[in-house]
């Protein structure tokens, strides 16, 4: 299925509403603005398999423009409208981009990249227009809604969020099918998170990202109604879900943390009643945010580990959580292995090393043939970089990512385990946990904190956040030194940018272990 077929039997059905202001466009505008779009494809000479990029907030006109490659066979990356002009002109270029399309929200970023981005053939902006750029809105009304002949299955090529340096796009495979054949996510969600055409789904996270791009384009073609919210904010959240009936969503464990830490009075202000299926996933969740949220919502919250990649599918619903506290589940799409450092080697159970996936979906990383095989071992299995450990009955526990680990006197230590503690602090909002210098030791623990008041930041709060790790976790887990900042570089997905903060604290010392 596809946003047409829905349309030819419900034109008047919402395929999404912006939650904020309320404002609906159904399947028969969506389908009408994303066939126009591929006939101005089509115009400008690009066939299946051609690339265009687009940047913009989680604007009204965001899934018309994704459909419309889609519809016209084309490979489309989606940039985060938080990057810098040199990552977005970096991206651009390397993806190769023929089209860049933005919005008037970009307006100063898009007239930066003009001169630095000479291979698109066509600037569109939405909302308005700068030098170098065309309105979108007159382009795309210059064309028939009627669609283009013979139409195939377009697809995504998603950018990582340069976590760990420059972003590389996530190259997976097109199928050679006509538009409307059910990708591996059609069935997936049906089966696991009960997708279906009377479902509402609300997505509070920005629409670049590969899970909400994903999961809402296939919530259309399951003719459900998306909810999408400008930004997150908890209690806005709880608001649109009780005011829009939503029967599924899906949030990041930041966003847990925030819910939870709203005065009860507010979080029991909202019916949640109509909410059948939470999923989580991007980062882990602590043990004890997970528990109270089921508490609160009921087991009805899901979570799965895989990535952009689409190289496995791990997955858990409250029942088996809860049987297994910390567990992100089994596997589902791919066998898990997990390997030692030579990445050849099985480790036993209860054993924390390299997670690989055997028999998962194929992918390469565009123009990085490099990153590419250095993704597999032998066996050909593939690695996202994650740590975990799979225990008795196959279940996977994620310790952390290879690249966080900090080694302090020749002792390997997963600062996931003390940002987990430190977060359900009720004086912290955020934490980061990294490896900074040592003369002694190599590298010593160091946190840093965002407080829920920087008026308490001190010594004081420092002796007590670093006491209450220590009455949860070994020492040497636990930070021997806080920092205070008002806000963390956290990535609207979830993700810290743990290479900002850390690599301040690495200058002048010969090195920089980047995250």
């Amino acid at each position: 299925m596809f946003p047409g077929a829905i349309a030819a039997e419900t034109p008047d059905k919402p395929a999404y509403i912006m939650a904020t202001t309320g404002q609906v466009v159904t399947y028969g505008e969506l389908d009408a603005a994303a066939n126009r779009l591929s006939q101005l494809f089509w115009s400008l000479g690009l066939r299946p398999g051609d690339h265009v990029a687009f940047c913009m907030e989680n604007n009204p006109r965001f899934f018309e423009v994704a459909w419309g490659a889609h519809y016209a066979g084309l490979r489309y990356t989606a940039a985060s409208s938080r990057l810098t002009s040199g990552e977005l002109t970096y991206i651009i270029n390397d993806c190769g981009a023929k089209v860049f399309i933005t919005s008037a929200y970009k307006a100063d970023q898009a007239t930066e990249i003009v001169a630095d981005t000479p291979n698109v053939m066509l600037r569109l902006m939405i909302d308005g227009t700068v030098e170098g750029y065309e309105s979108y809105e007159e382009a795309v009304a210059a064309q028939p809604a009627t669609p283009l002949d013979d139409r195939r299955e377009g697809g995504d090529m998603l950018y990582s969020s340069g976590t760990t340096g420059r972003p590389k796009g996530v190259k997976g495979p097109i199928p050679d099918a006509a538009l409307g054949a059910a990708p591996a996510l059609l069935g997936l969600t049906q089966i696991l998170f009960s997708f279906q055409s009377e479902m509402t789904y609300l997505s509070p996270a920005p629409l670049y990202h590969s899970a909400p791009l994903r999961f809402n384009m296939t919530v259309m073609r399951f003719g459900g109604t998306c909810v999408l919210m400008e930004h997150f904010d908890p209690e806005l959240f709880l608001t649109f879900l009780e005011r829009y009936q939503c029967t599924h969503t899906q949030v990041v464990p930041t966003m847990f943390i925030r819910m939870l830490k709203l005065d009860p009075a507010v979080r029991t202000r909202y019916d949640v009643g109509s909410l059948r299926m939470c999923v989580h996933a991007a980062a882990p969740c602590p043990v004890e945010v997970k528990r109270q949220m089921i508490e609160w919502w009921g087991p009805i919250i899901h979570e799965y580990y895989a990535g952009t990649e689409g190289n496995g599918f791990v997955y858990c619903n409250s029942e088996q959580w809860l049987a297994h506290p910390g567990t992100v589940g089994t596997a589902v799409s791919g066998k898990v292995h997990v390997l030692d450092e030579d990445g050849e080697t099985e480790l036993r159970q209860g054993e924390p090393g390299t997670i690989y996936f055997e028999g998962g979906g194929s992918f390469e990383y565009h123009n990085d043939p490099g990153k590419t095989s250095g993704s597999r071992n032998s066996k050909g299995w593939s690695t996202l970089g994650d740590v975990g450990y799979l225990d008795a009955d196959e279940y996977l526990f994620l310790t952390d990512r290879k690249a966080f680990m900090i080694i302090s006197g020749g002792v390997n230590i997963y600062p996931q385990e003390a940002e987990n503690v430190l977060a359900m602090h009720p004086k912290v909002v955020d934490v980061a946990i990294f490896g900074v210098p040592n003369a002694d030791f190599g590298e010593e623990v160091k946190a840093v904190v965002q407080p829920v008041s920087m008026d308490e930041a001190g010594p004081e709060l420092e002796h007590e956040l670093i006491a209450y790790c220590r009455t949860q976790l070994a020492d040497v887990k636990c930070p021997r030194s806080i920092d205070f900042r008002p806000e963390l570089p956290r990535h609207p997905t979830g993700k810290l940018y743990k290479r900002l903060l850390k690599d301040e604290y690495w200058v002048g010392h010969g090195q920089s272990r980047i995250i």
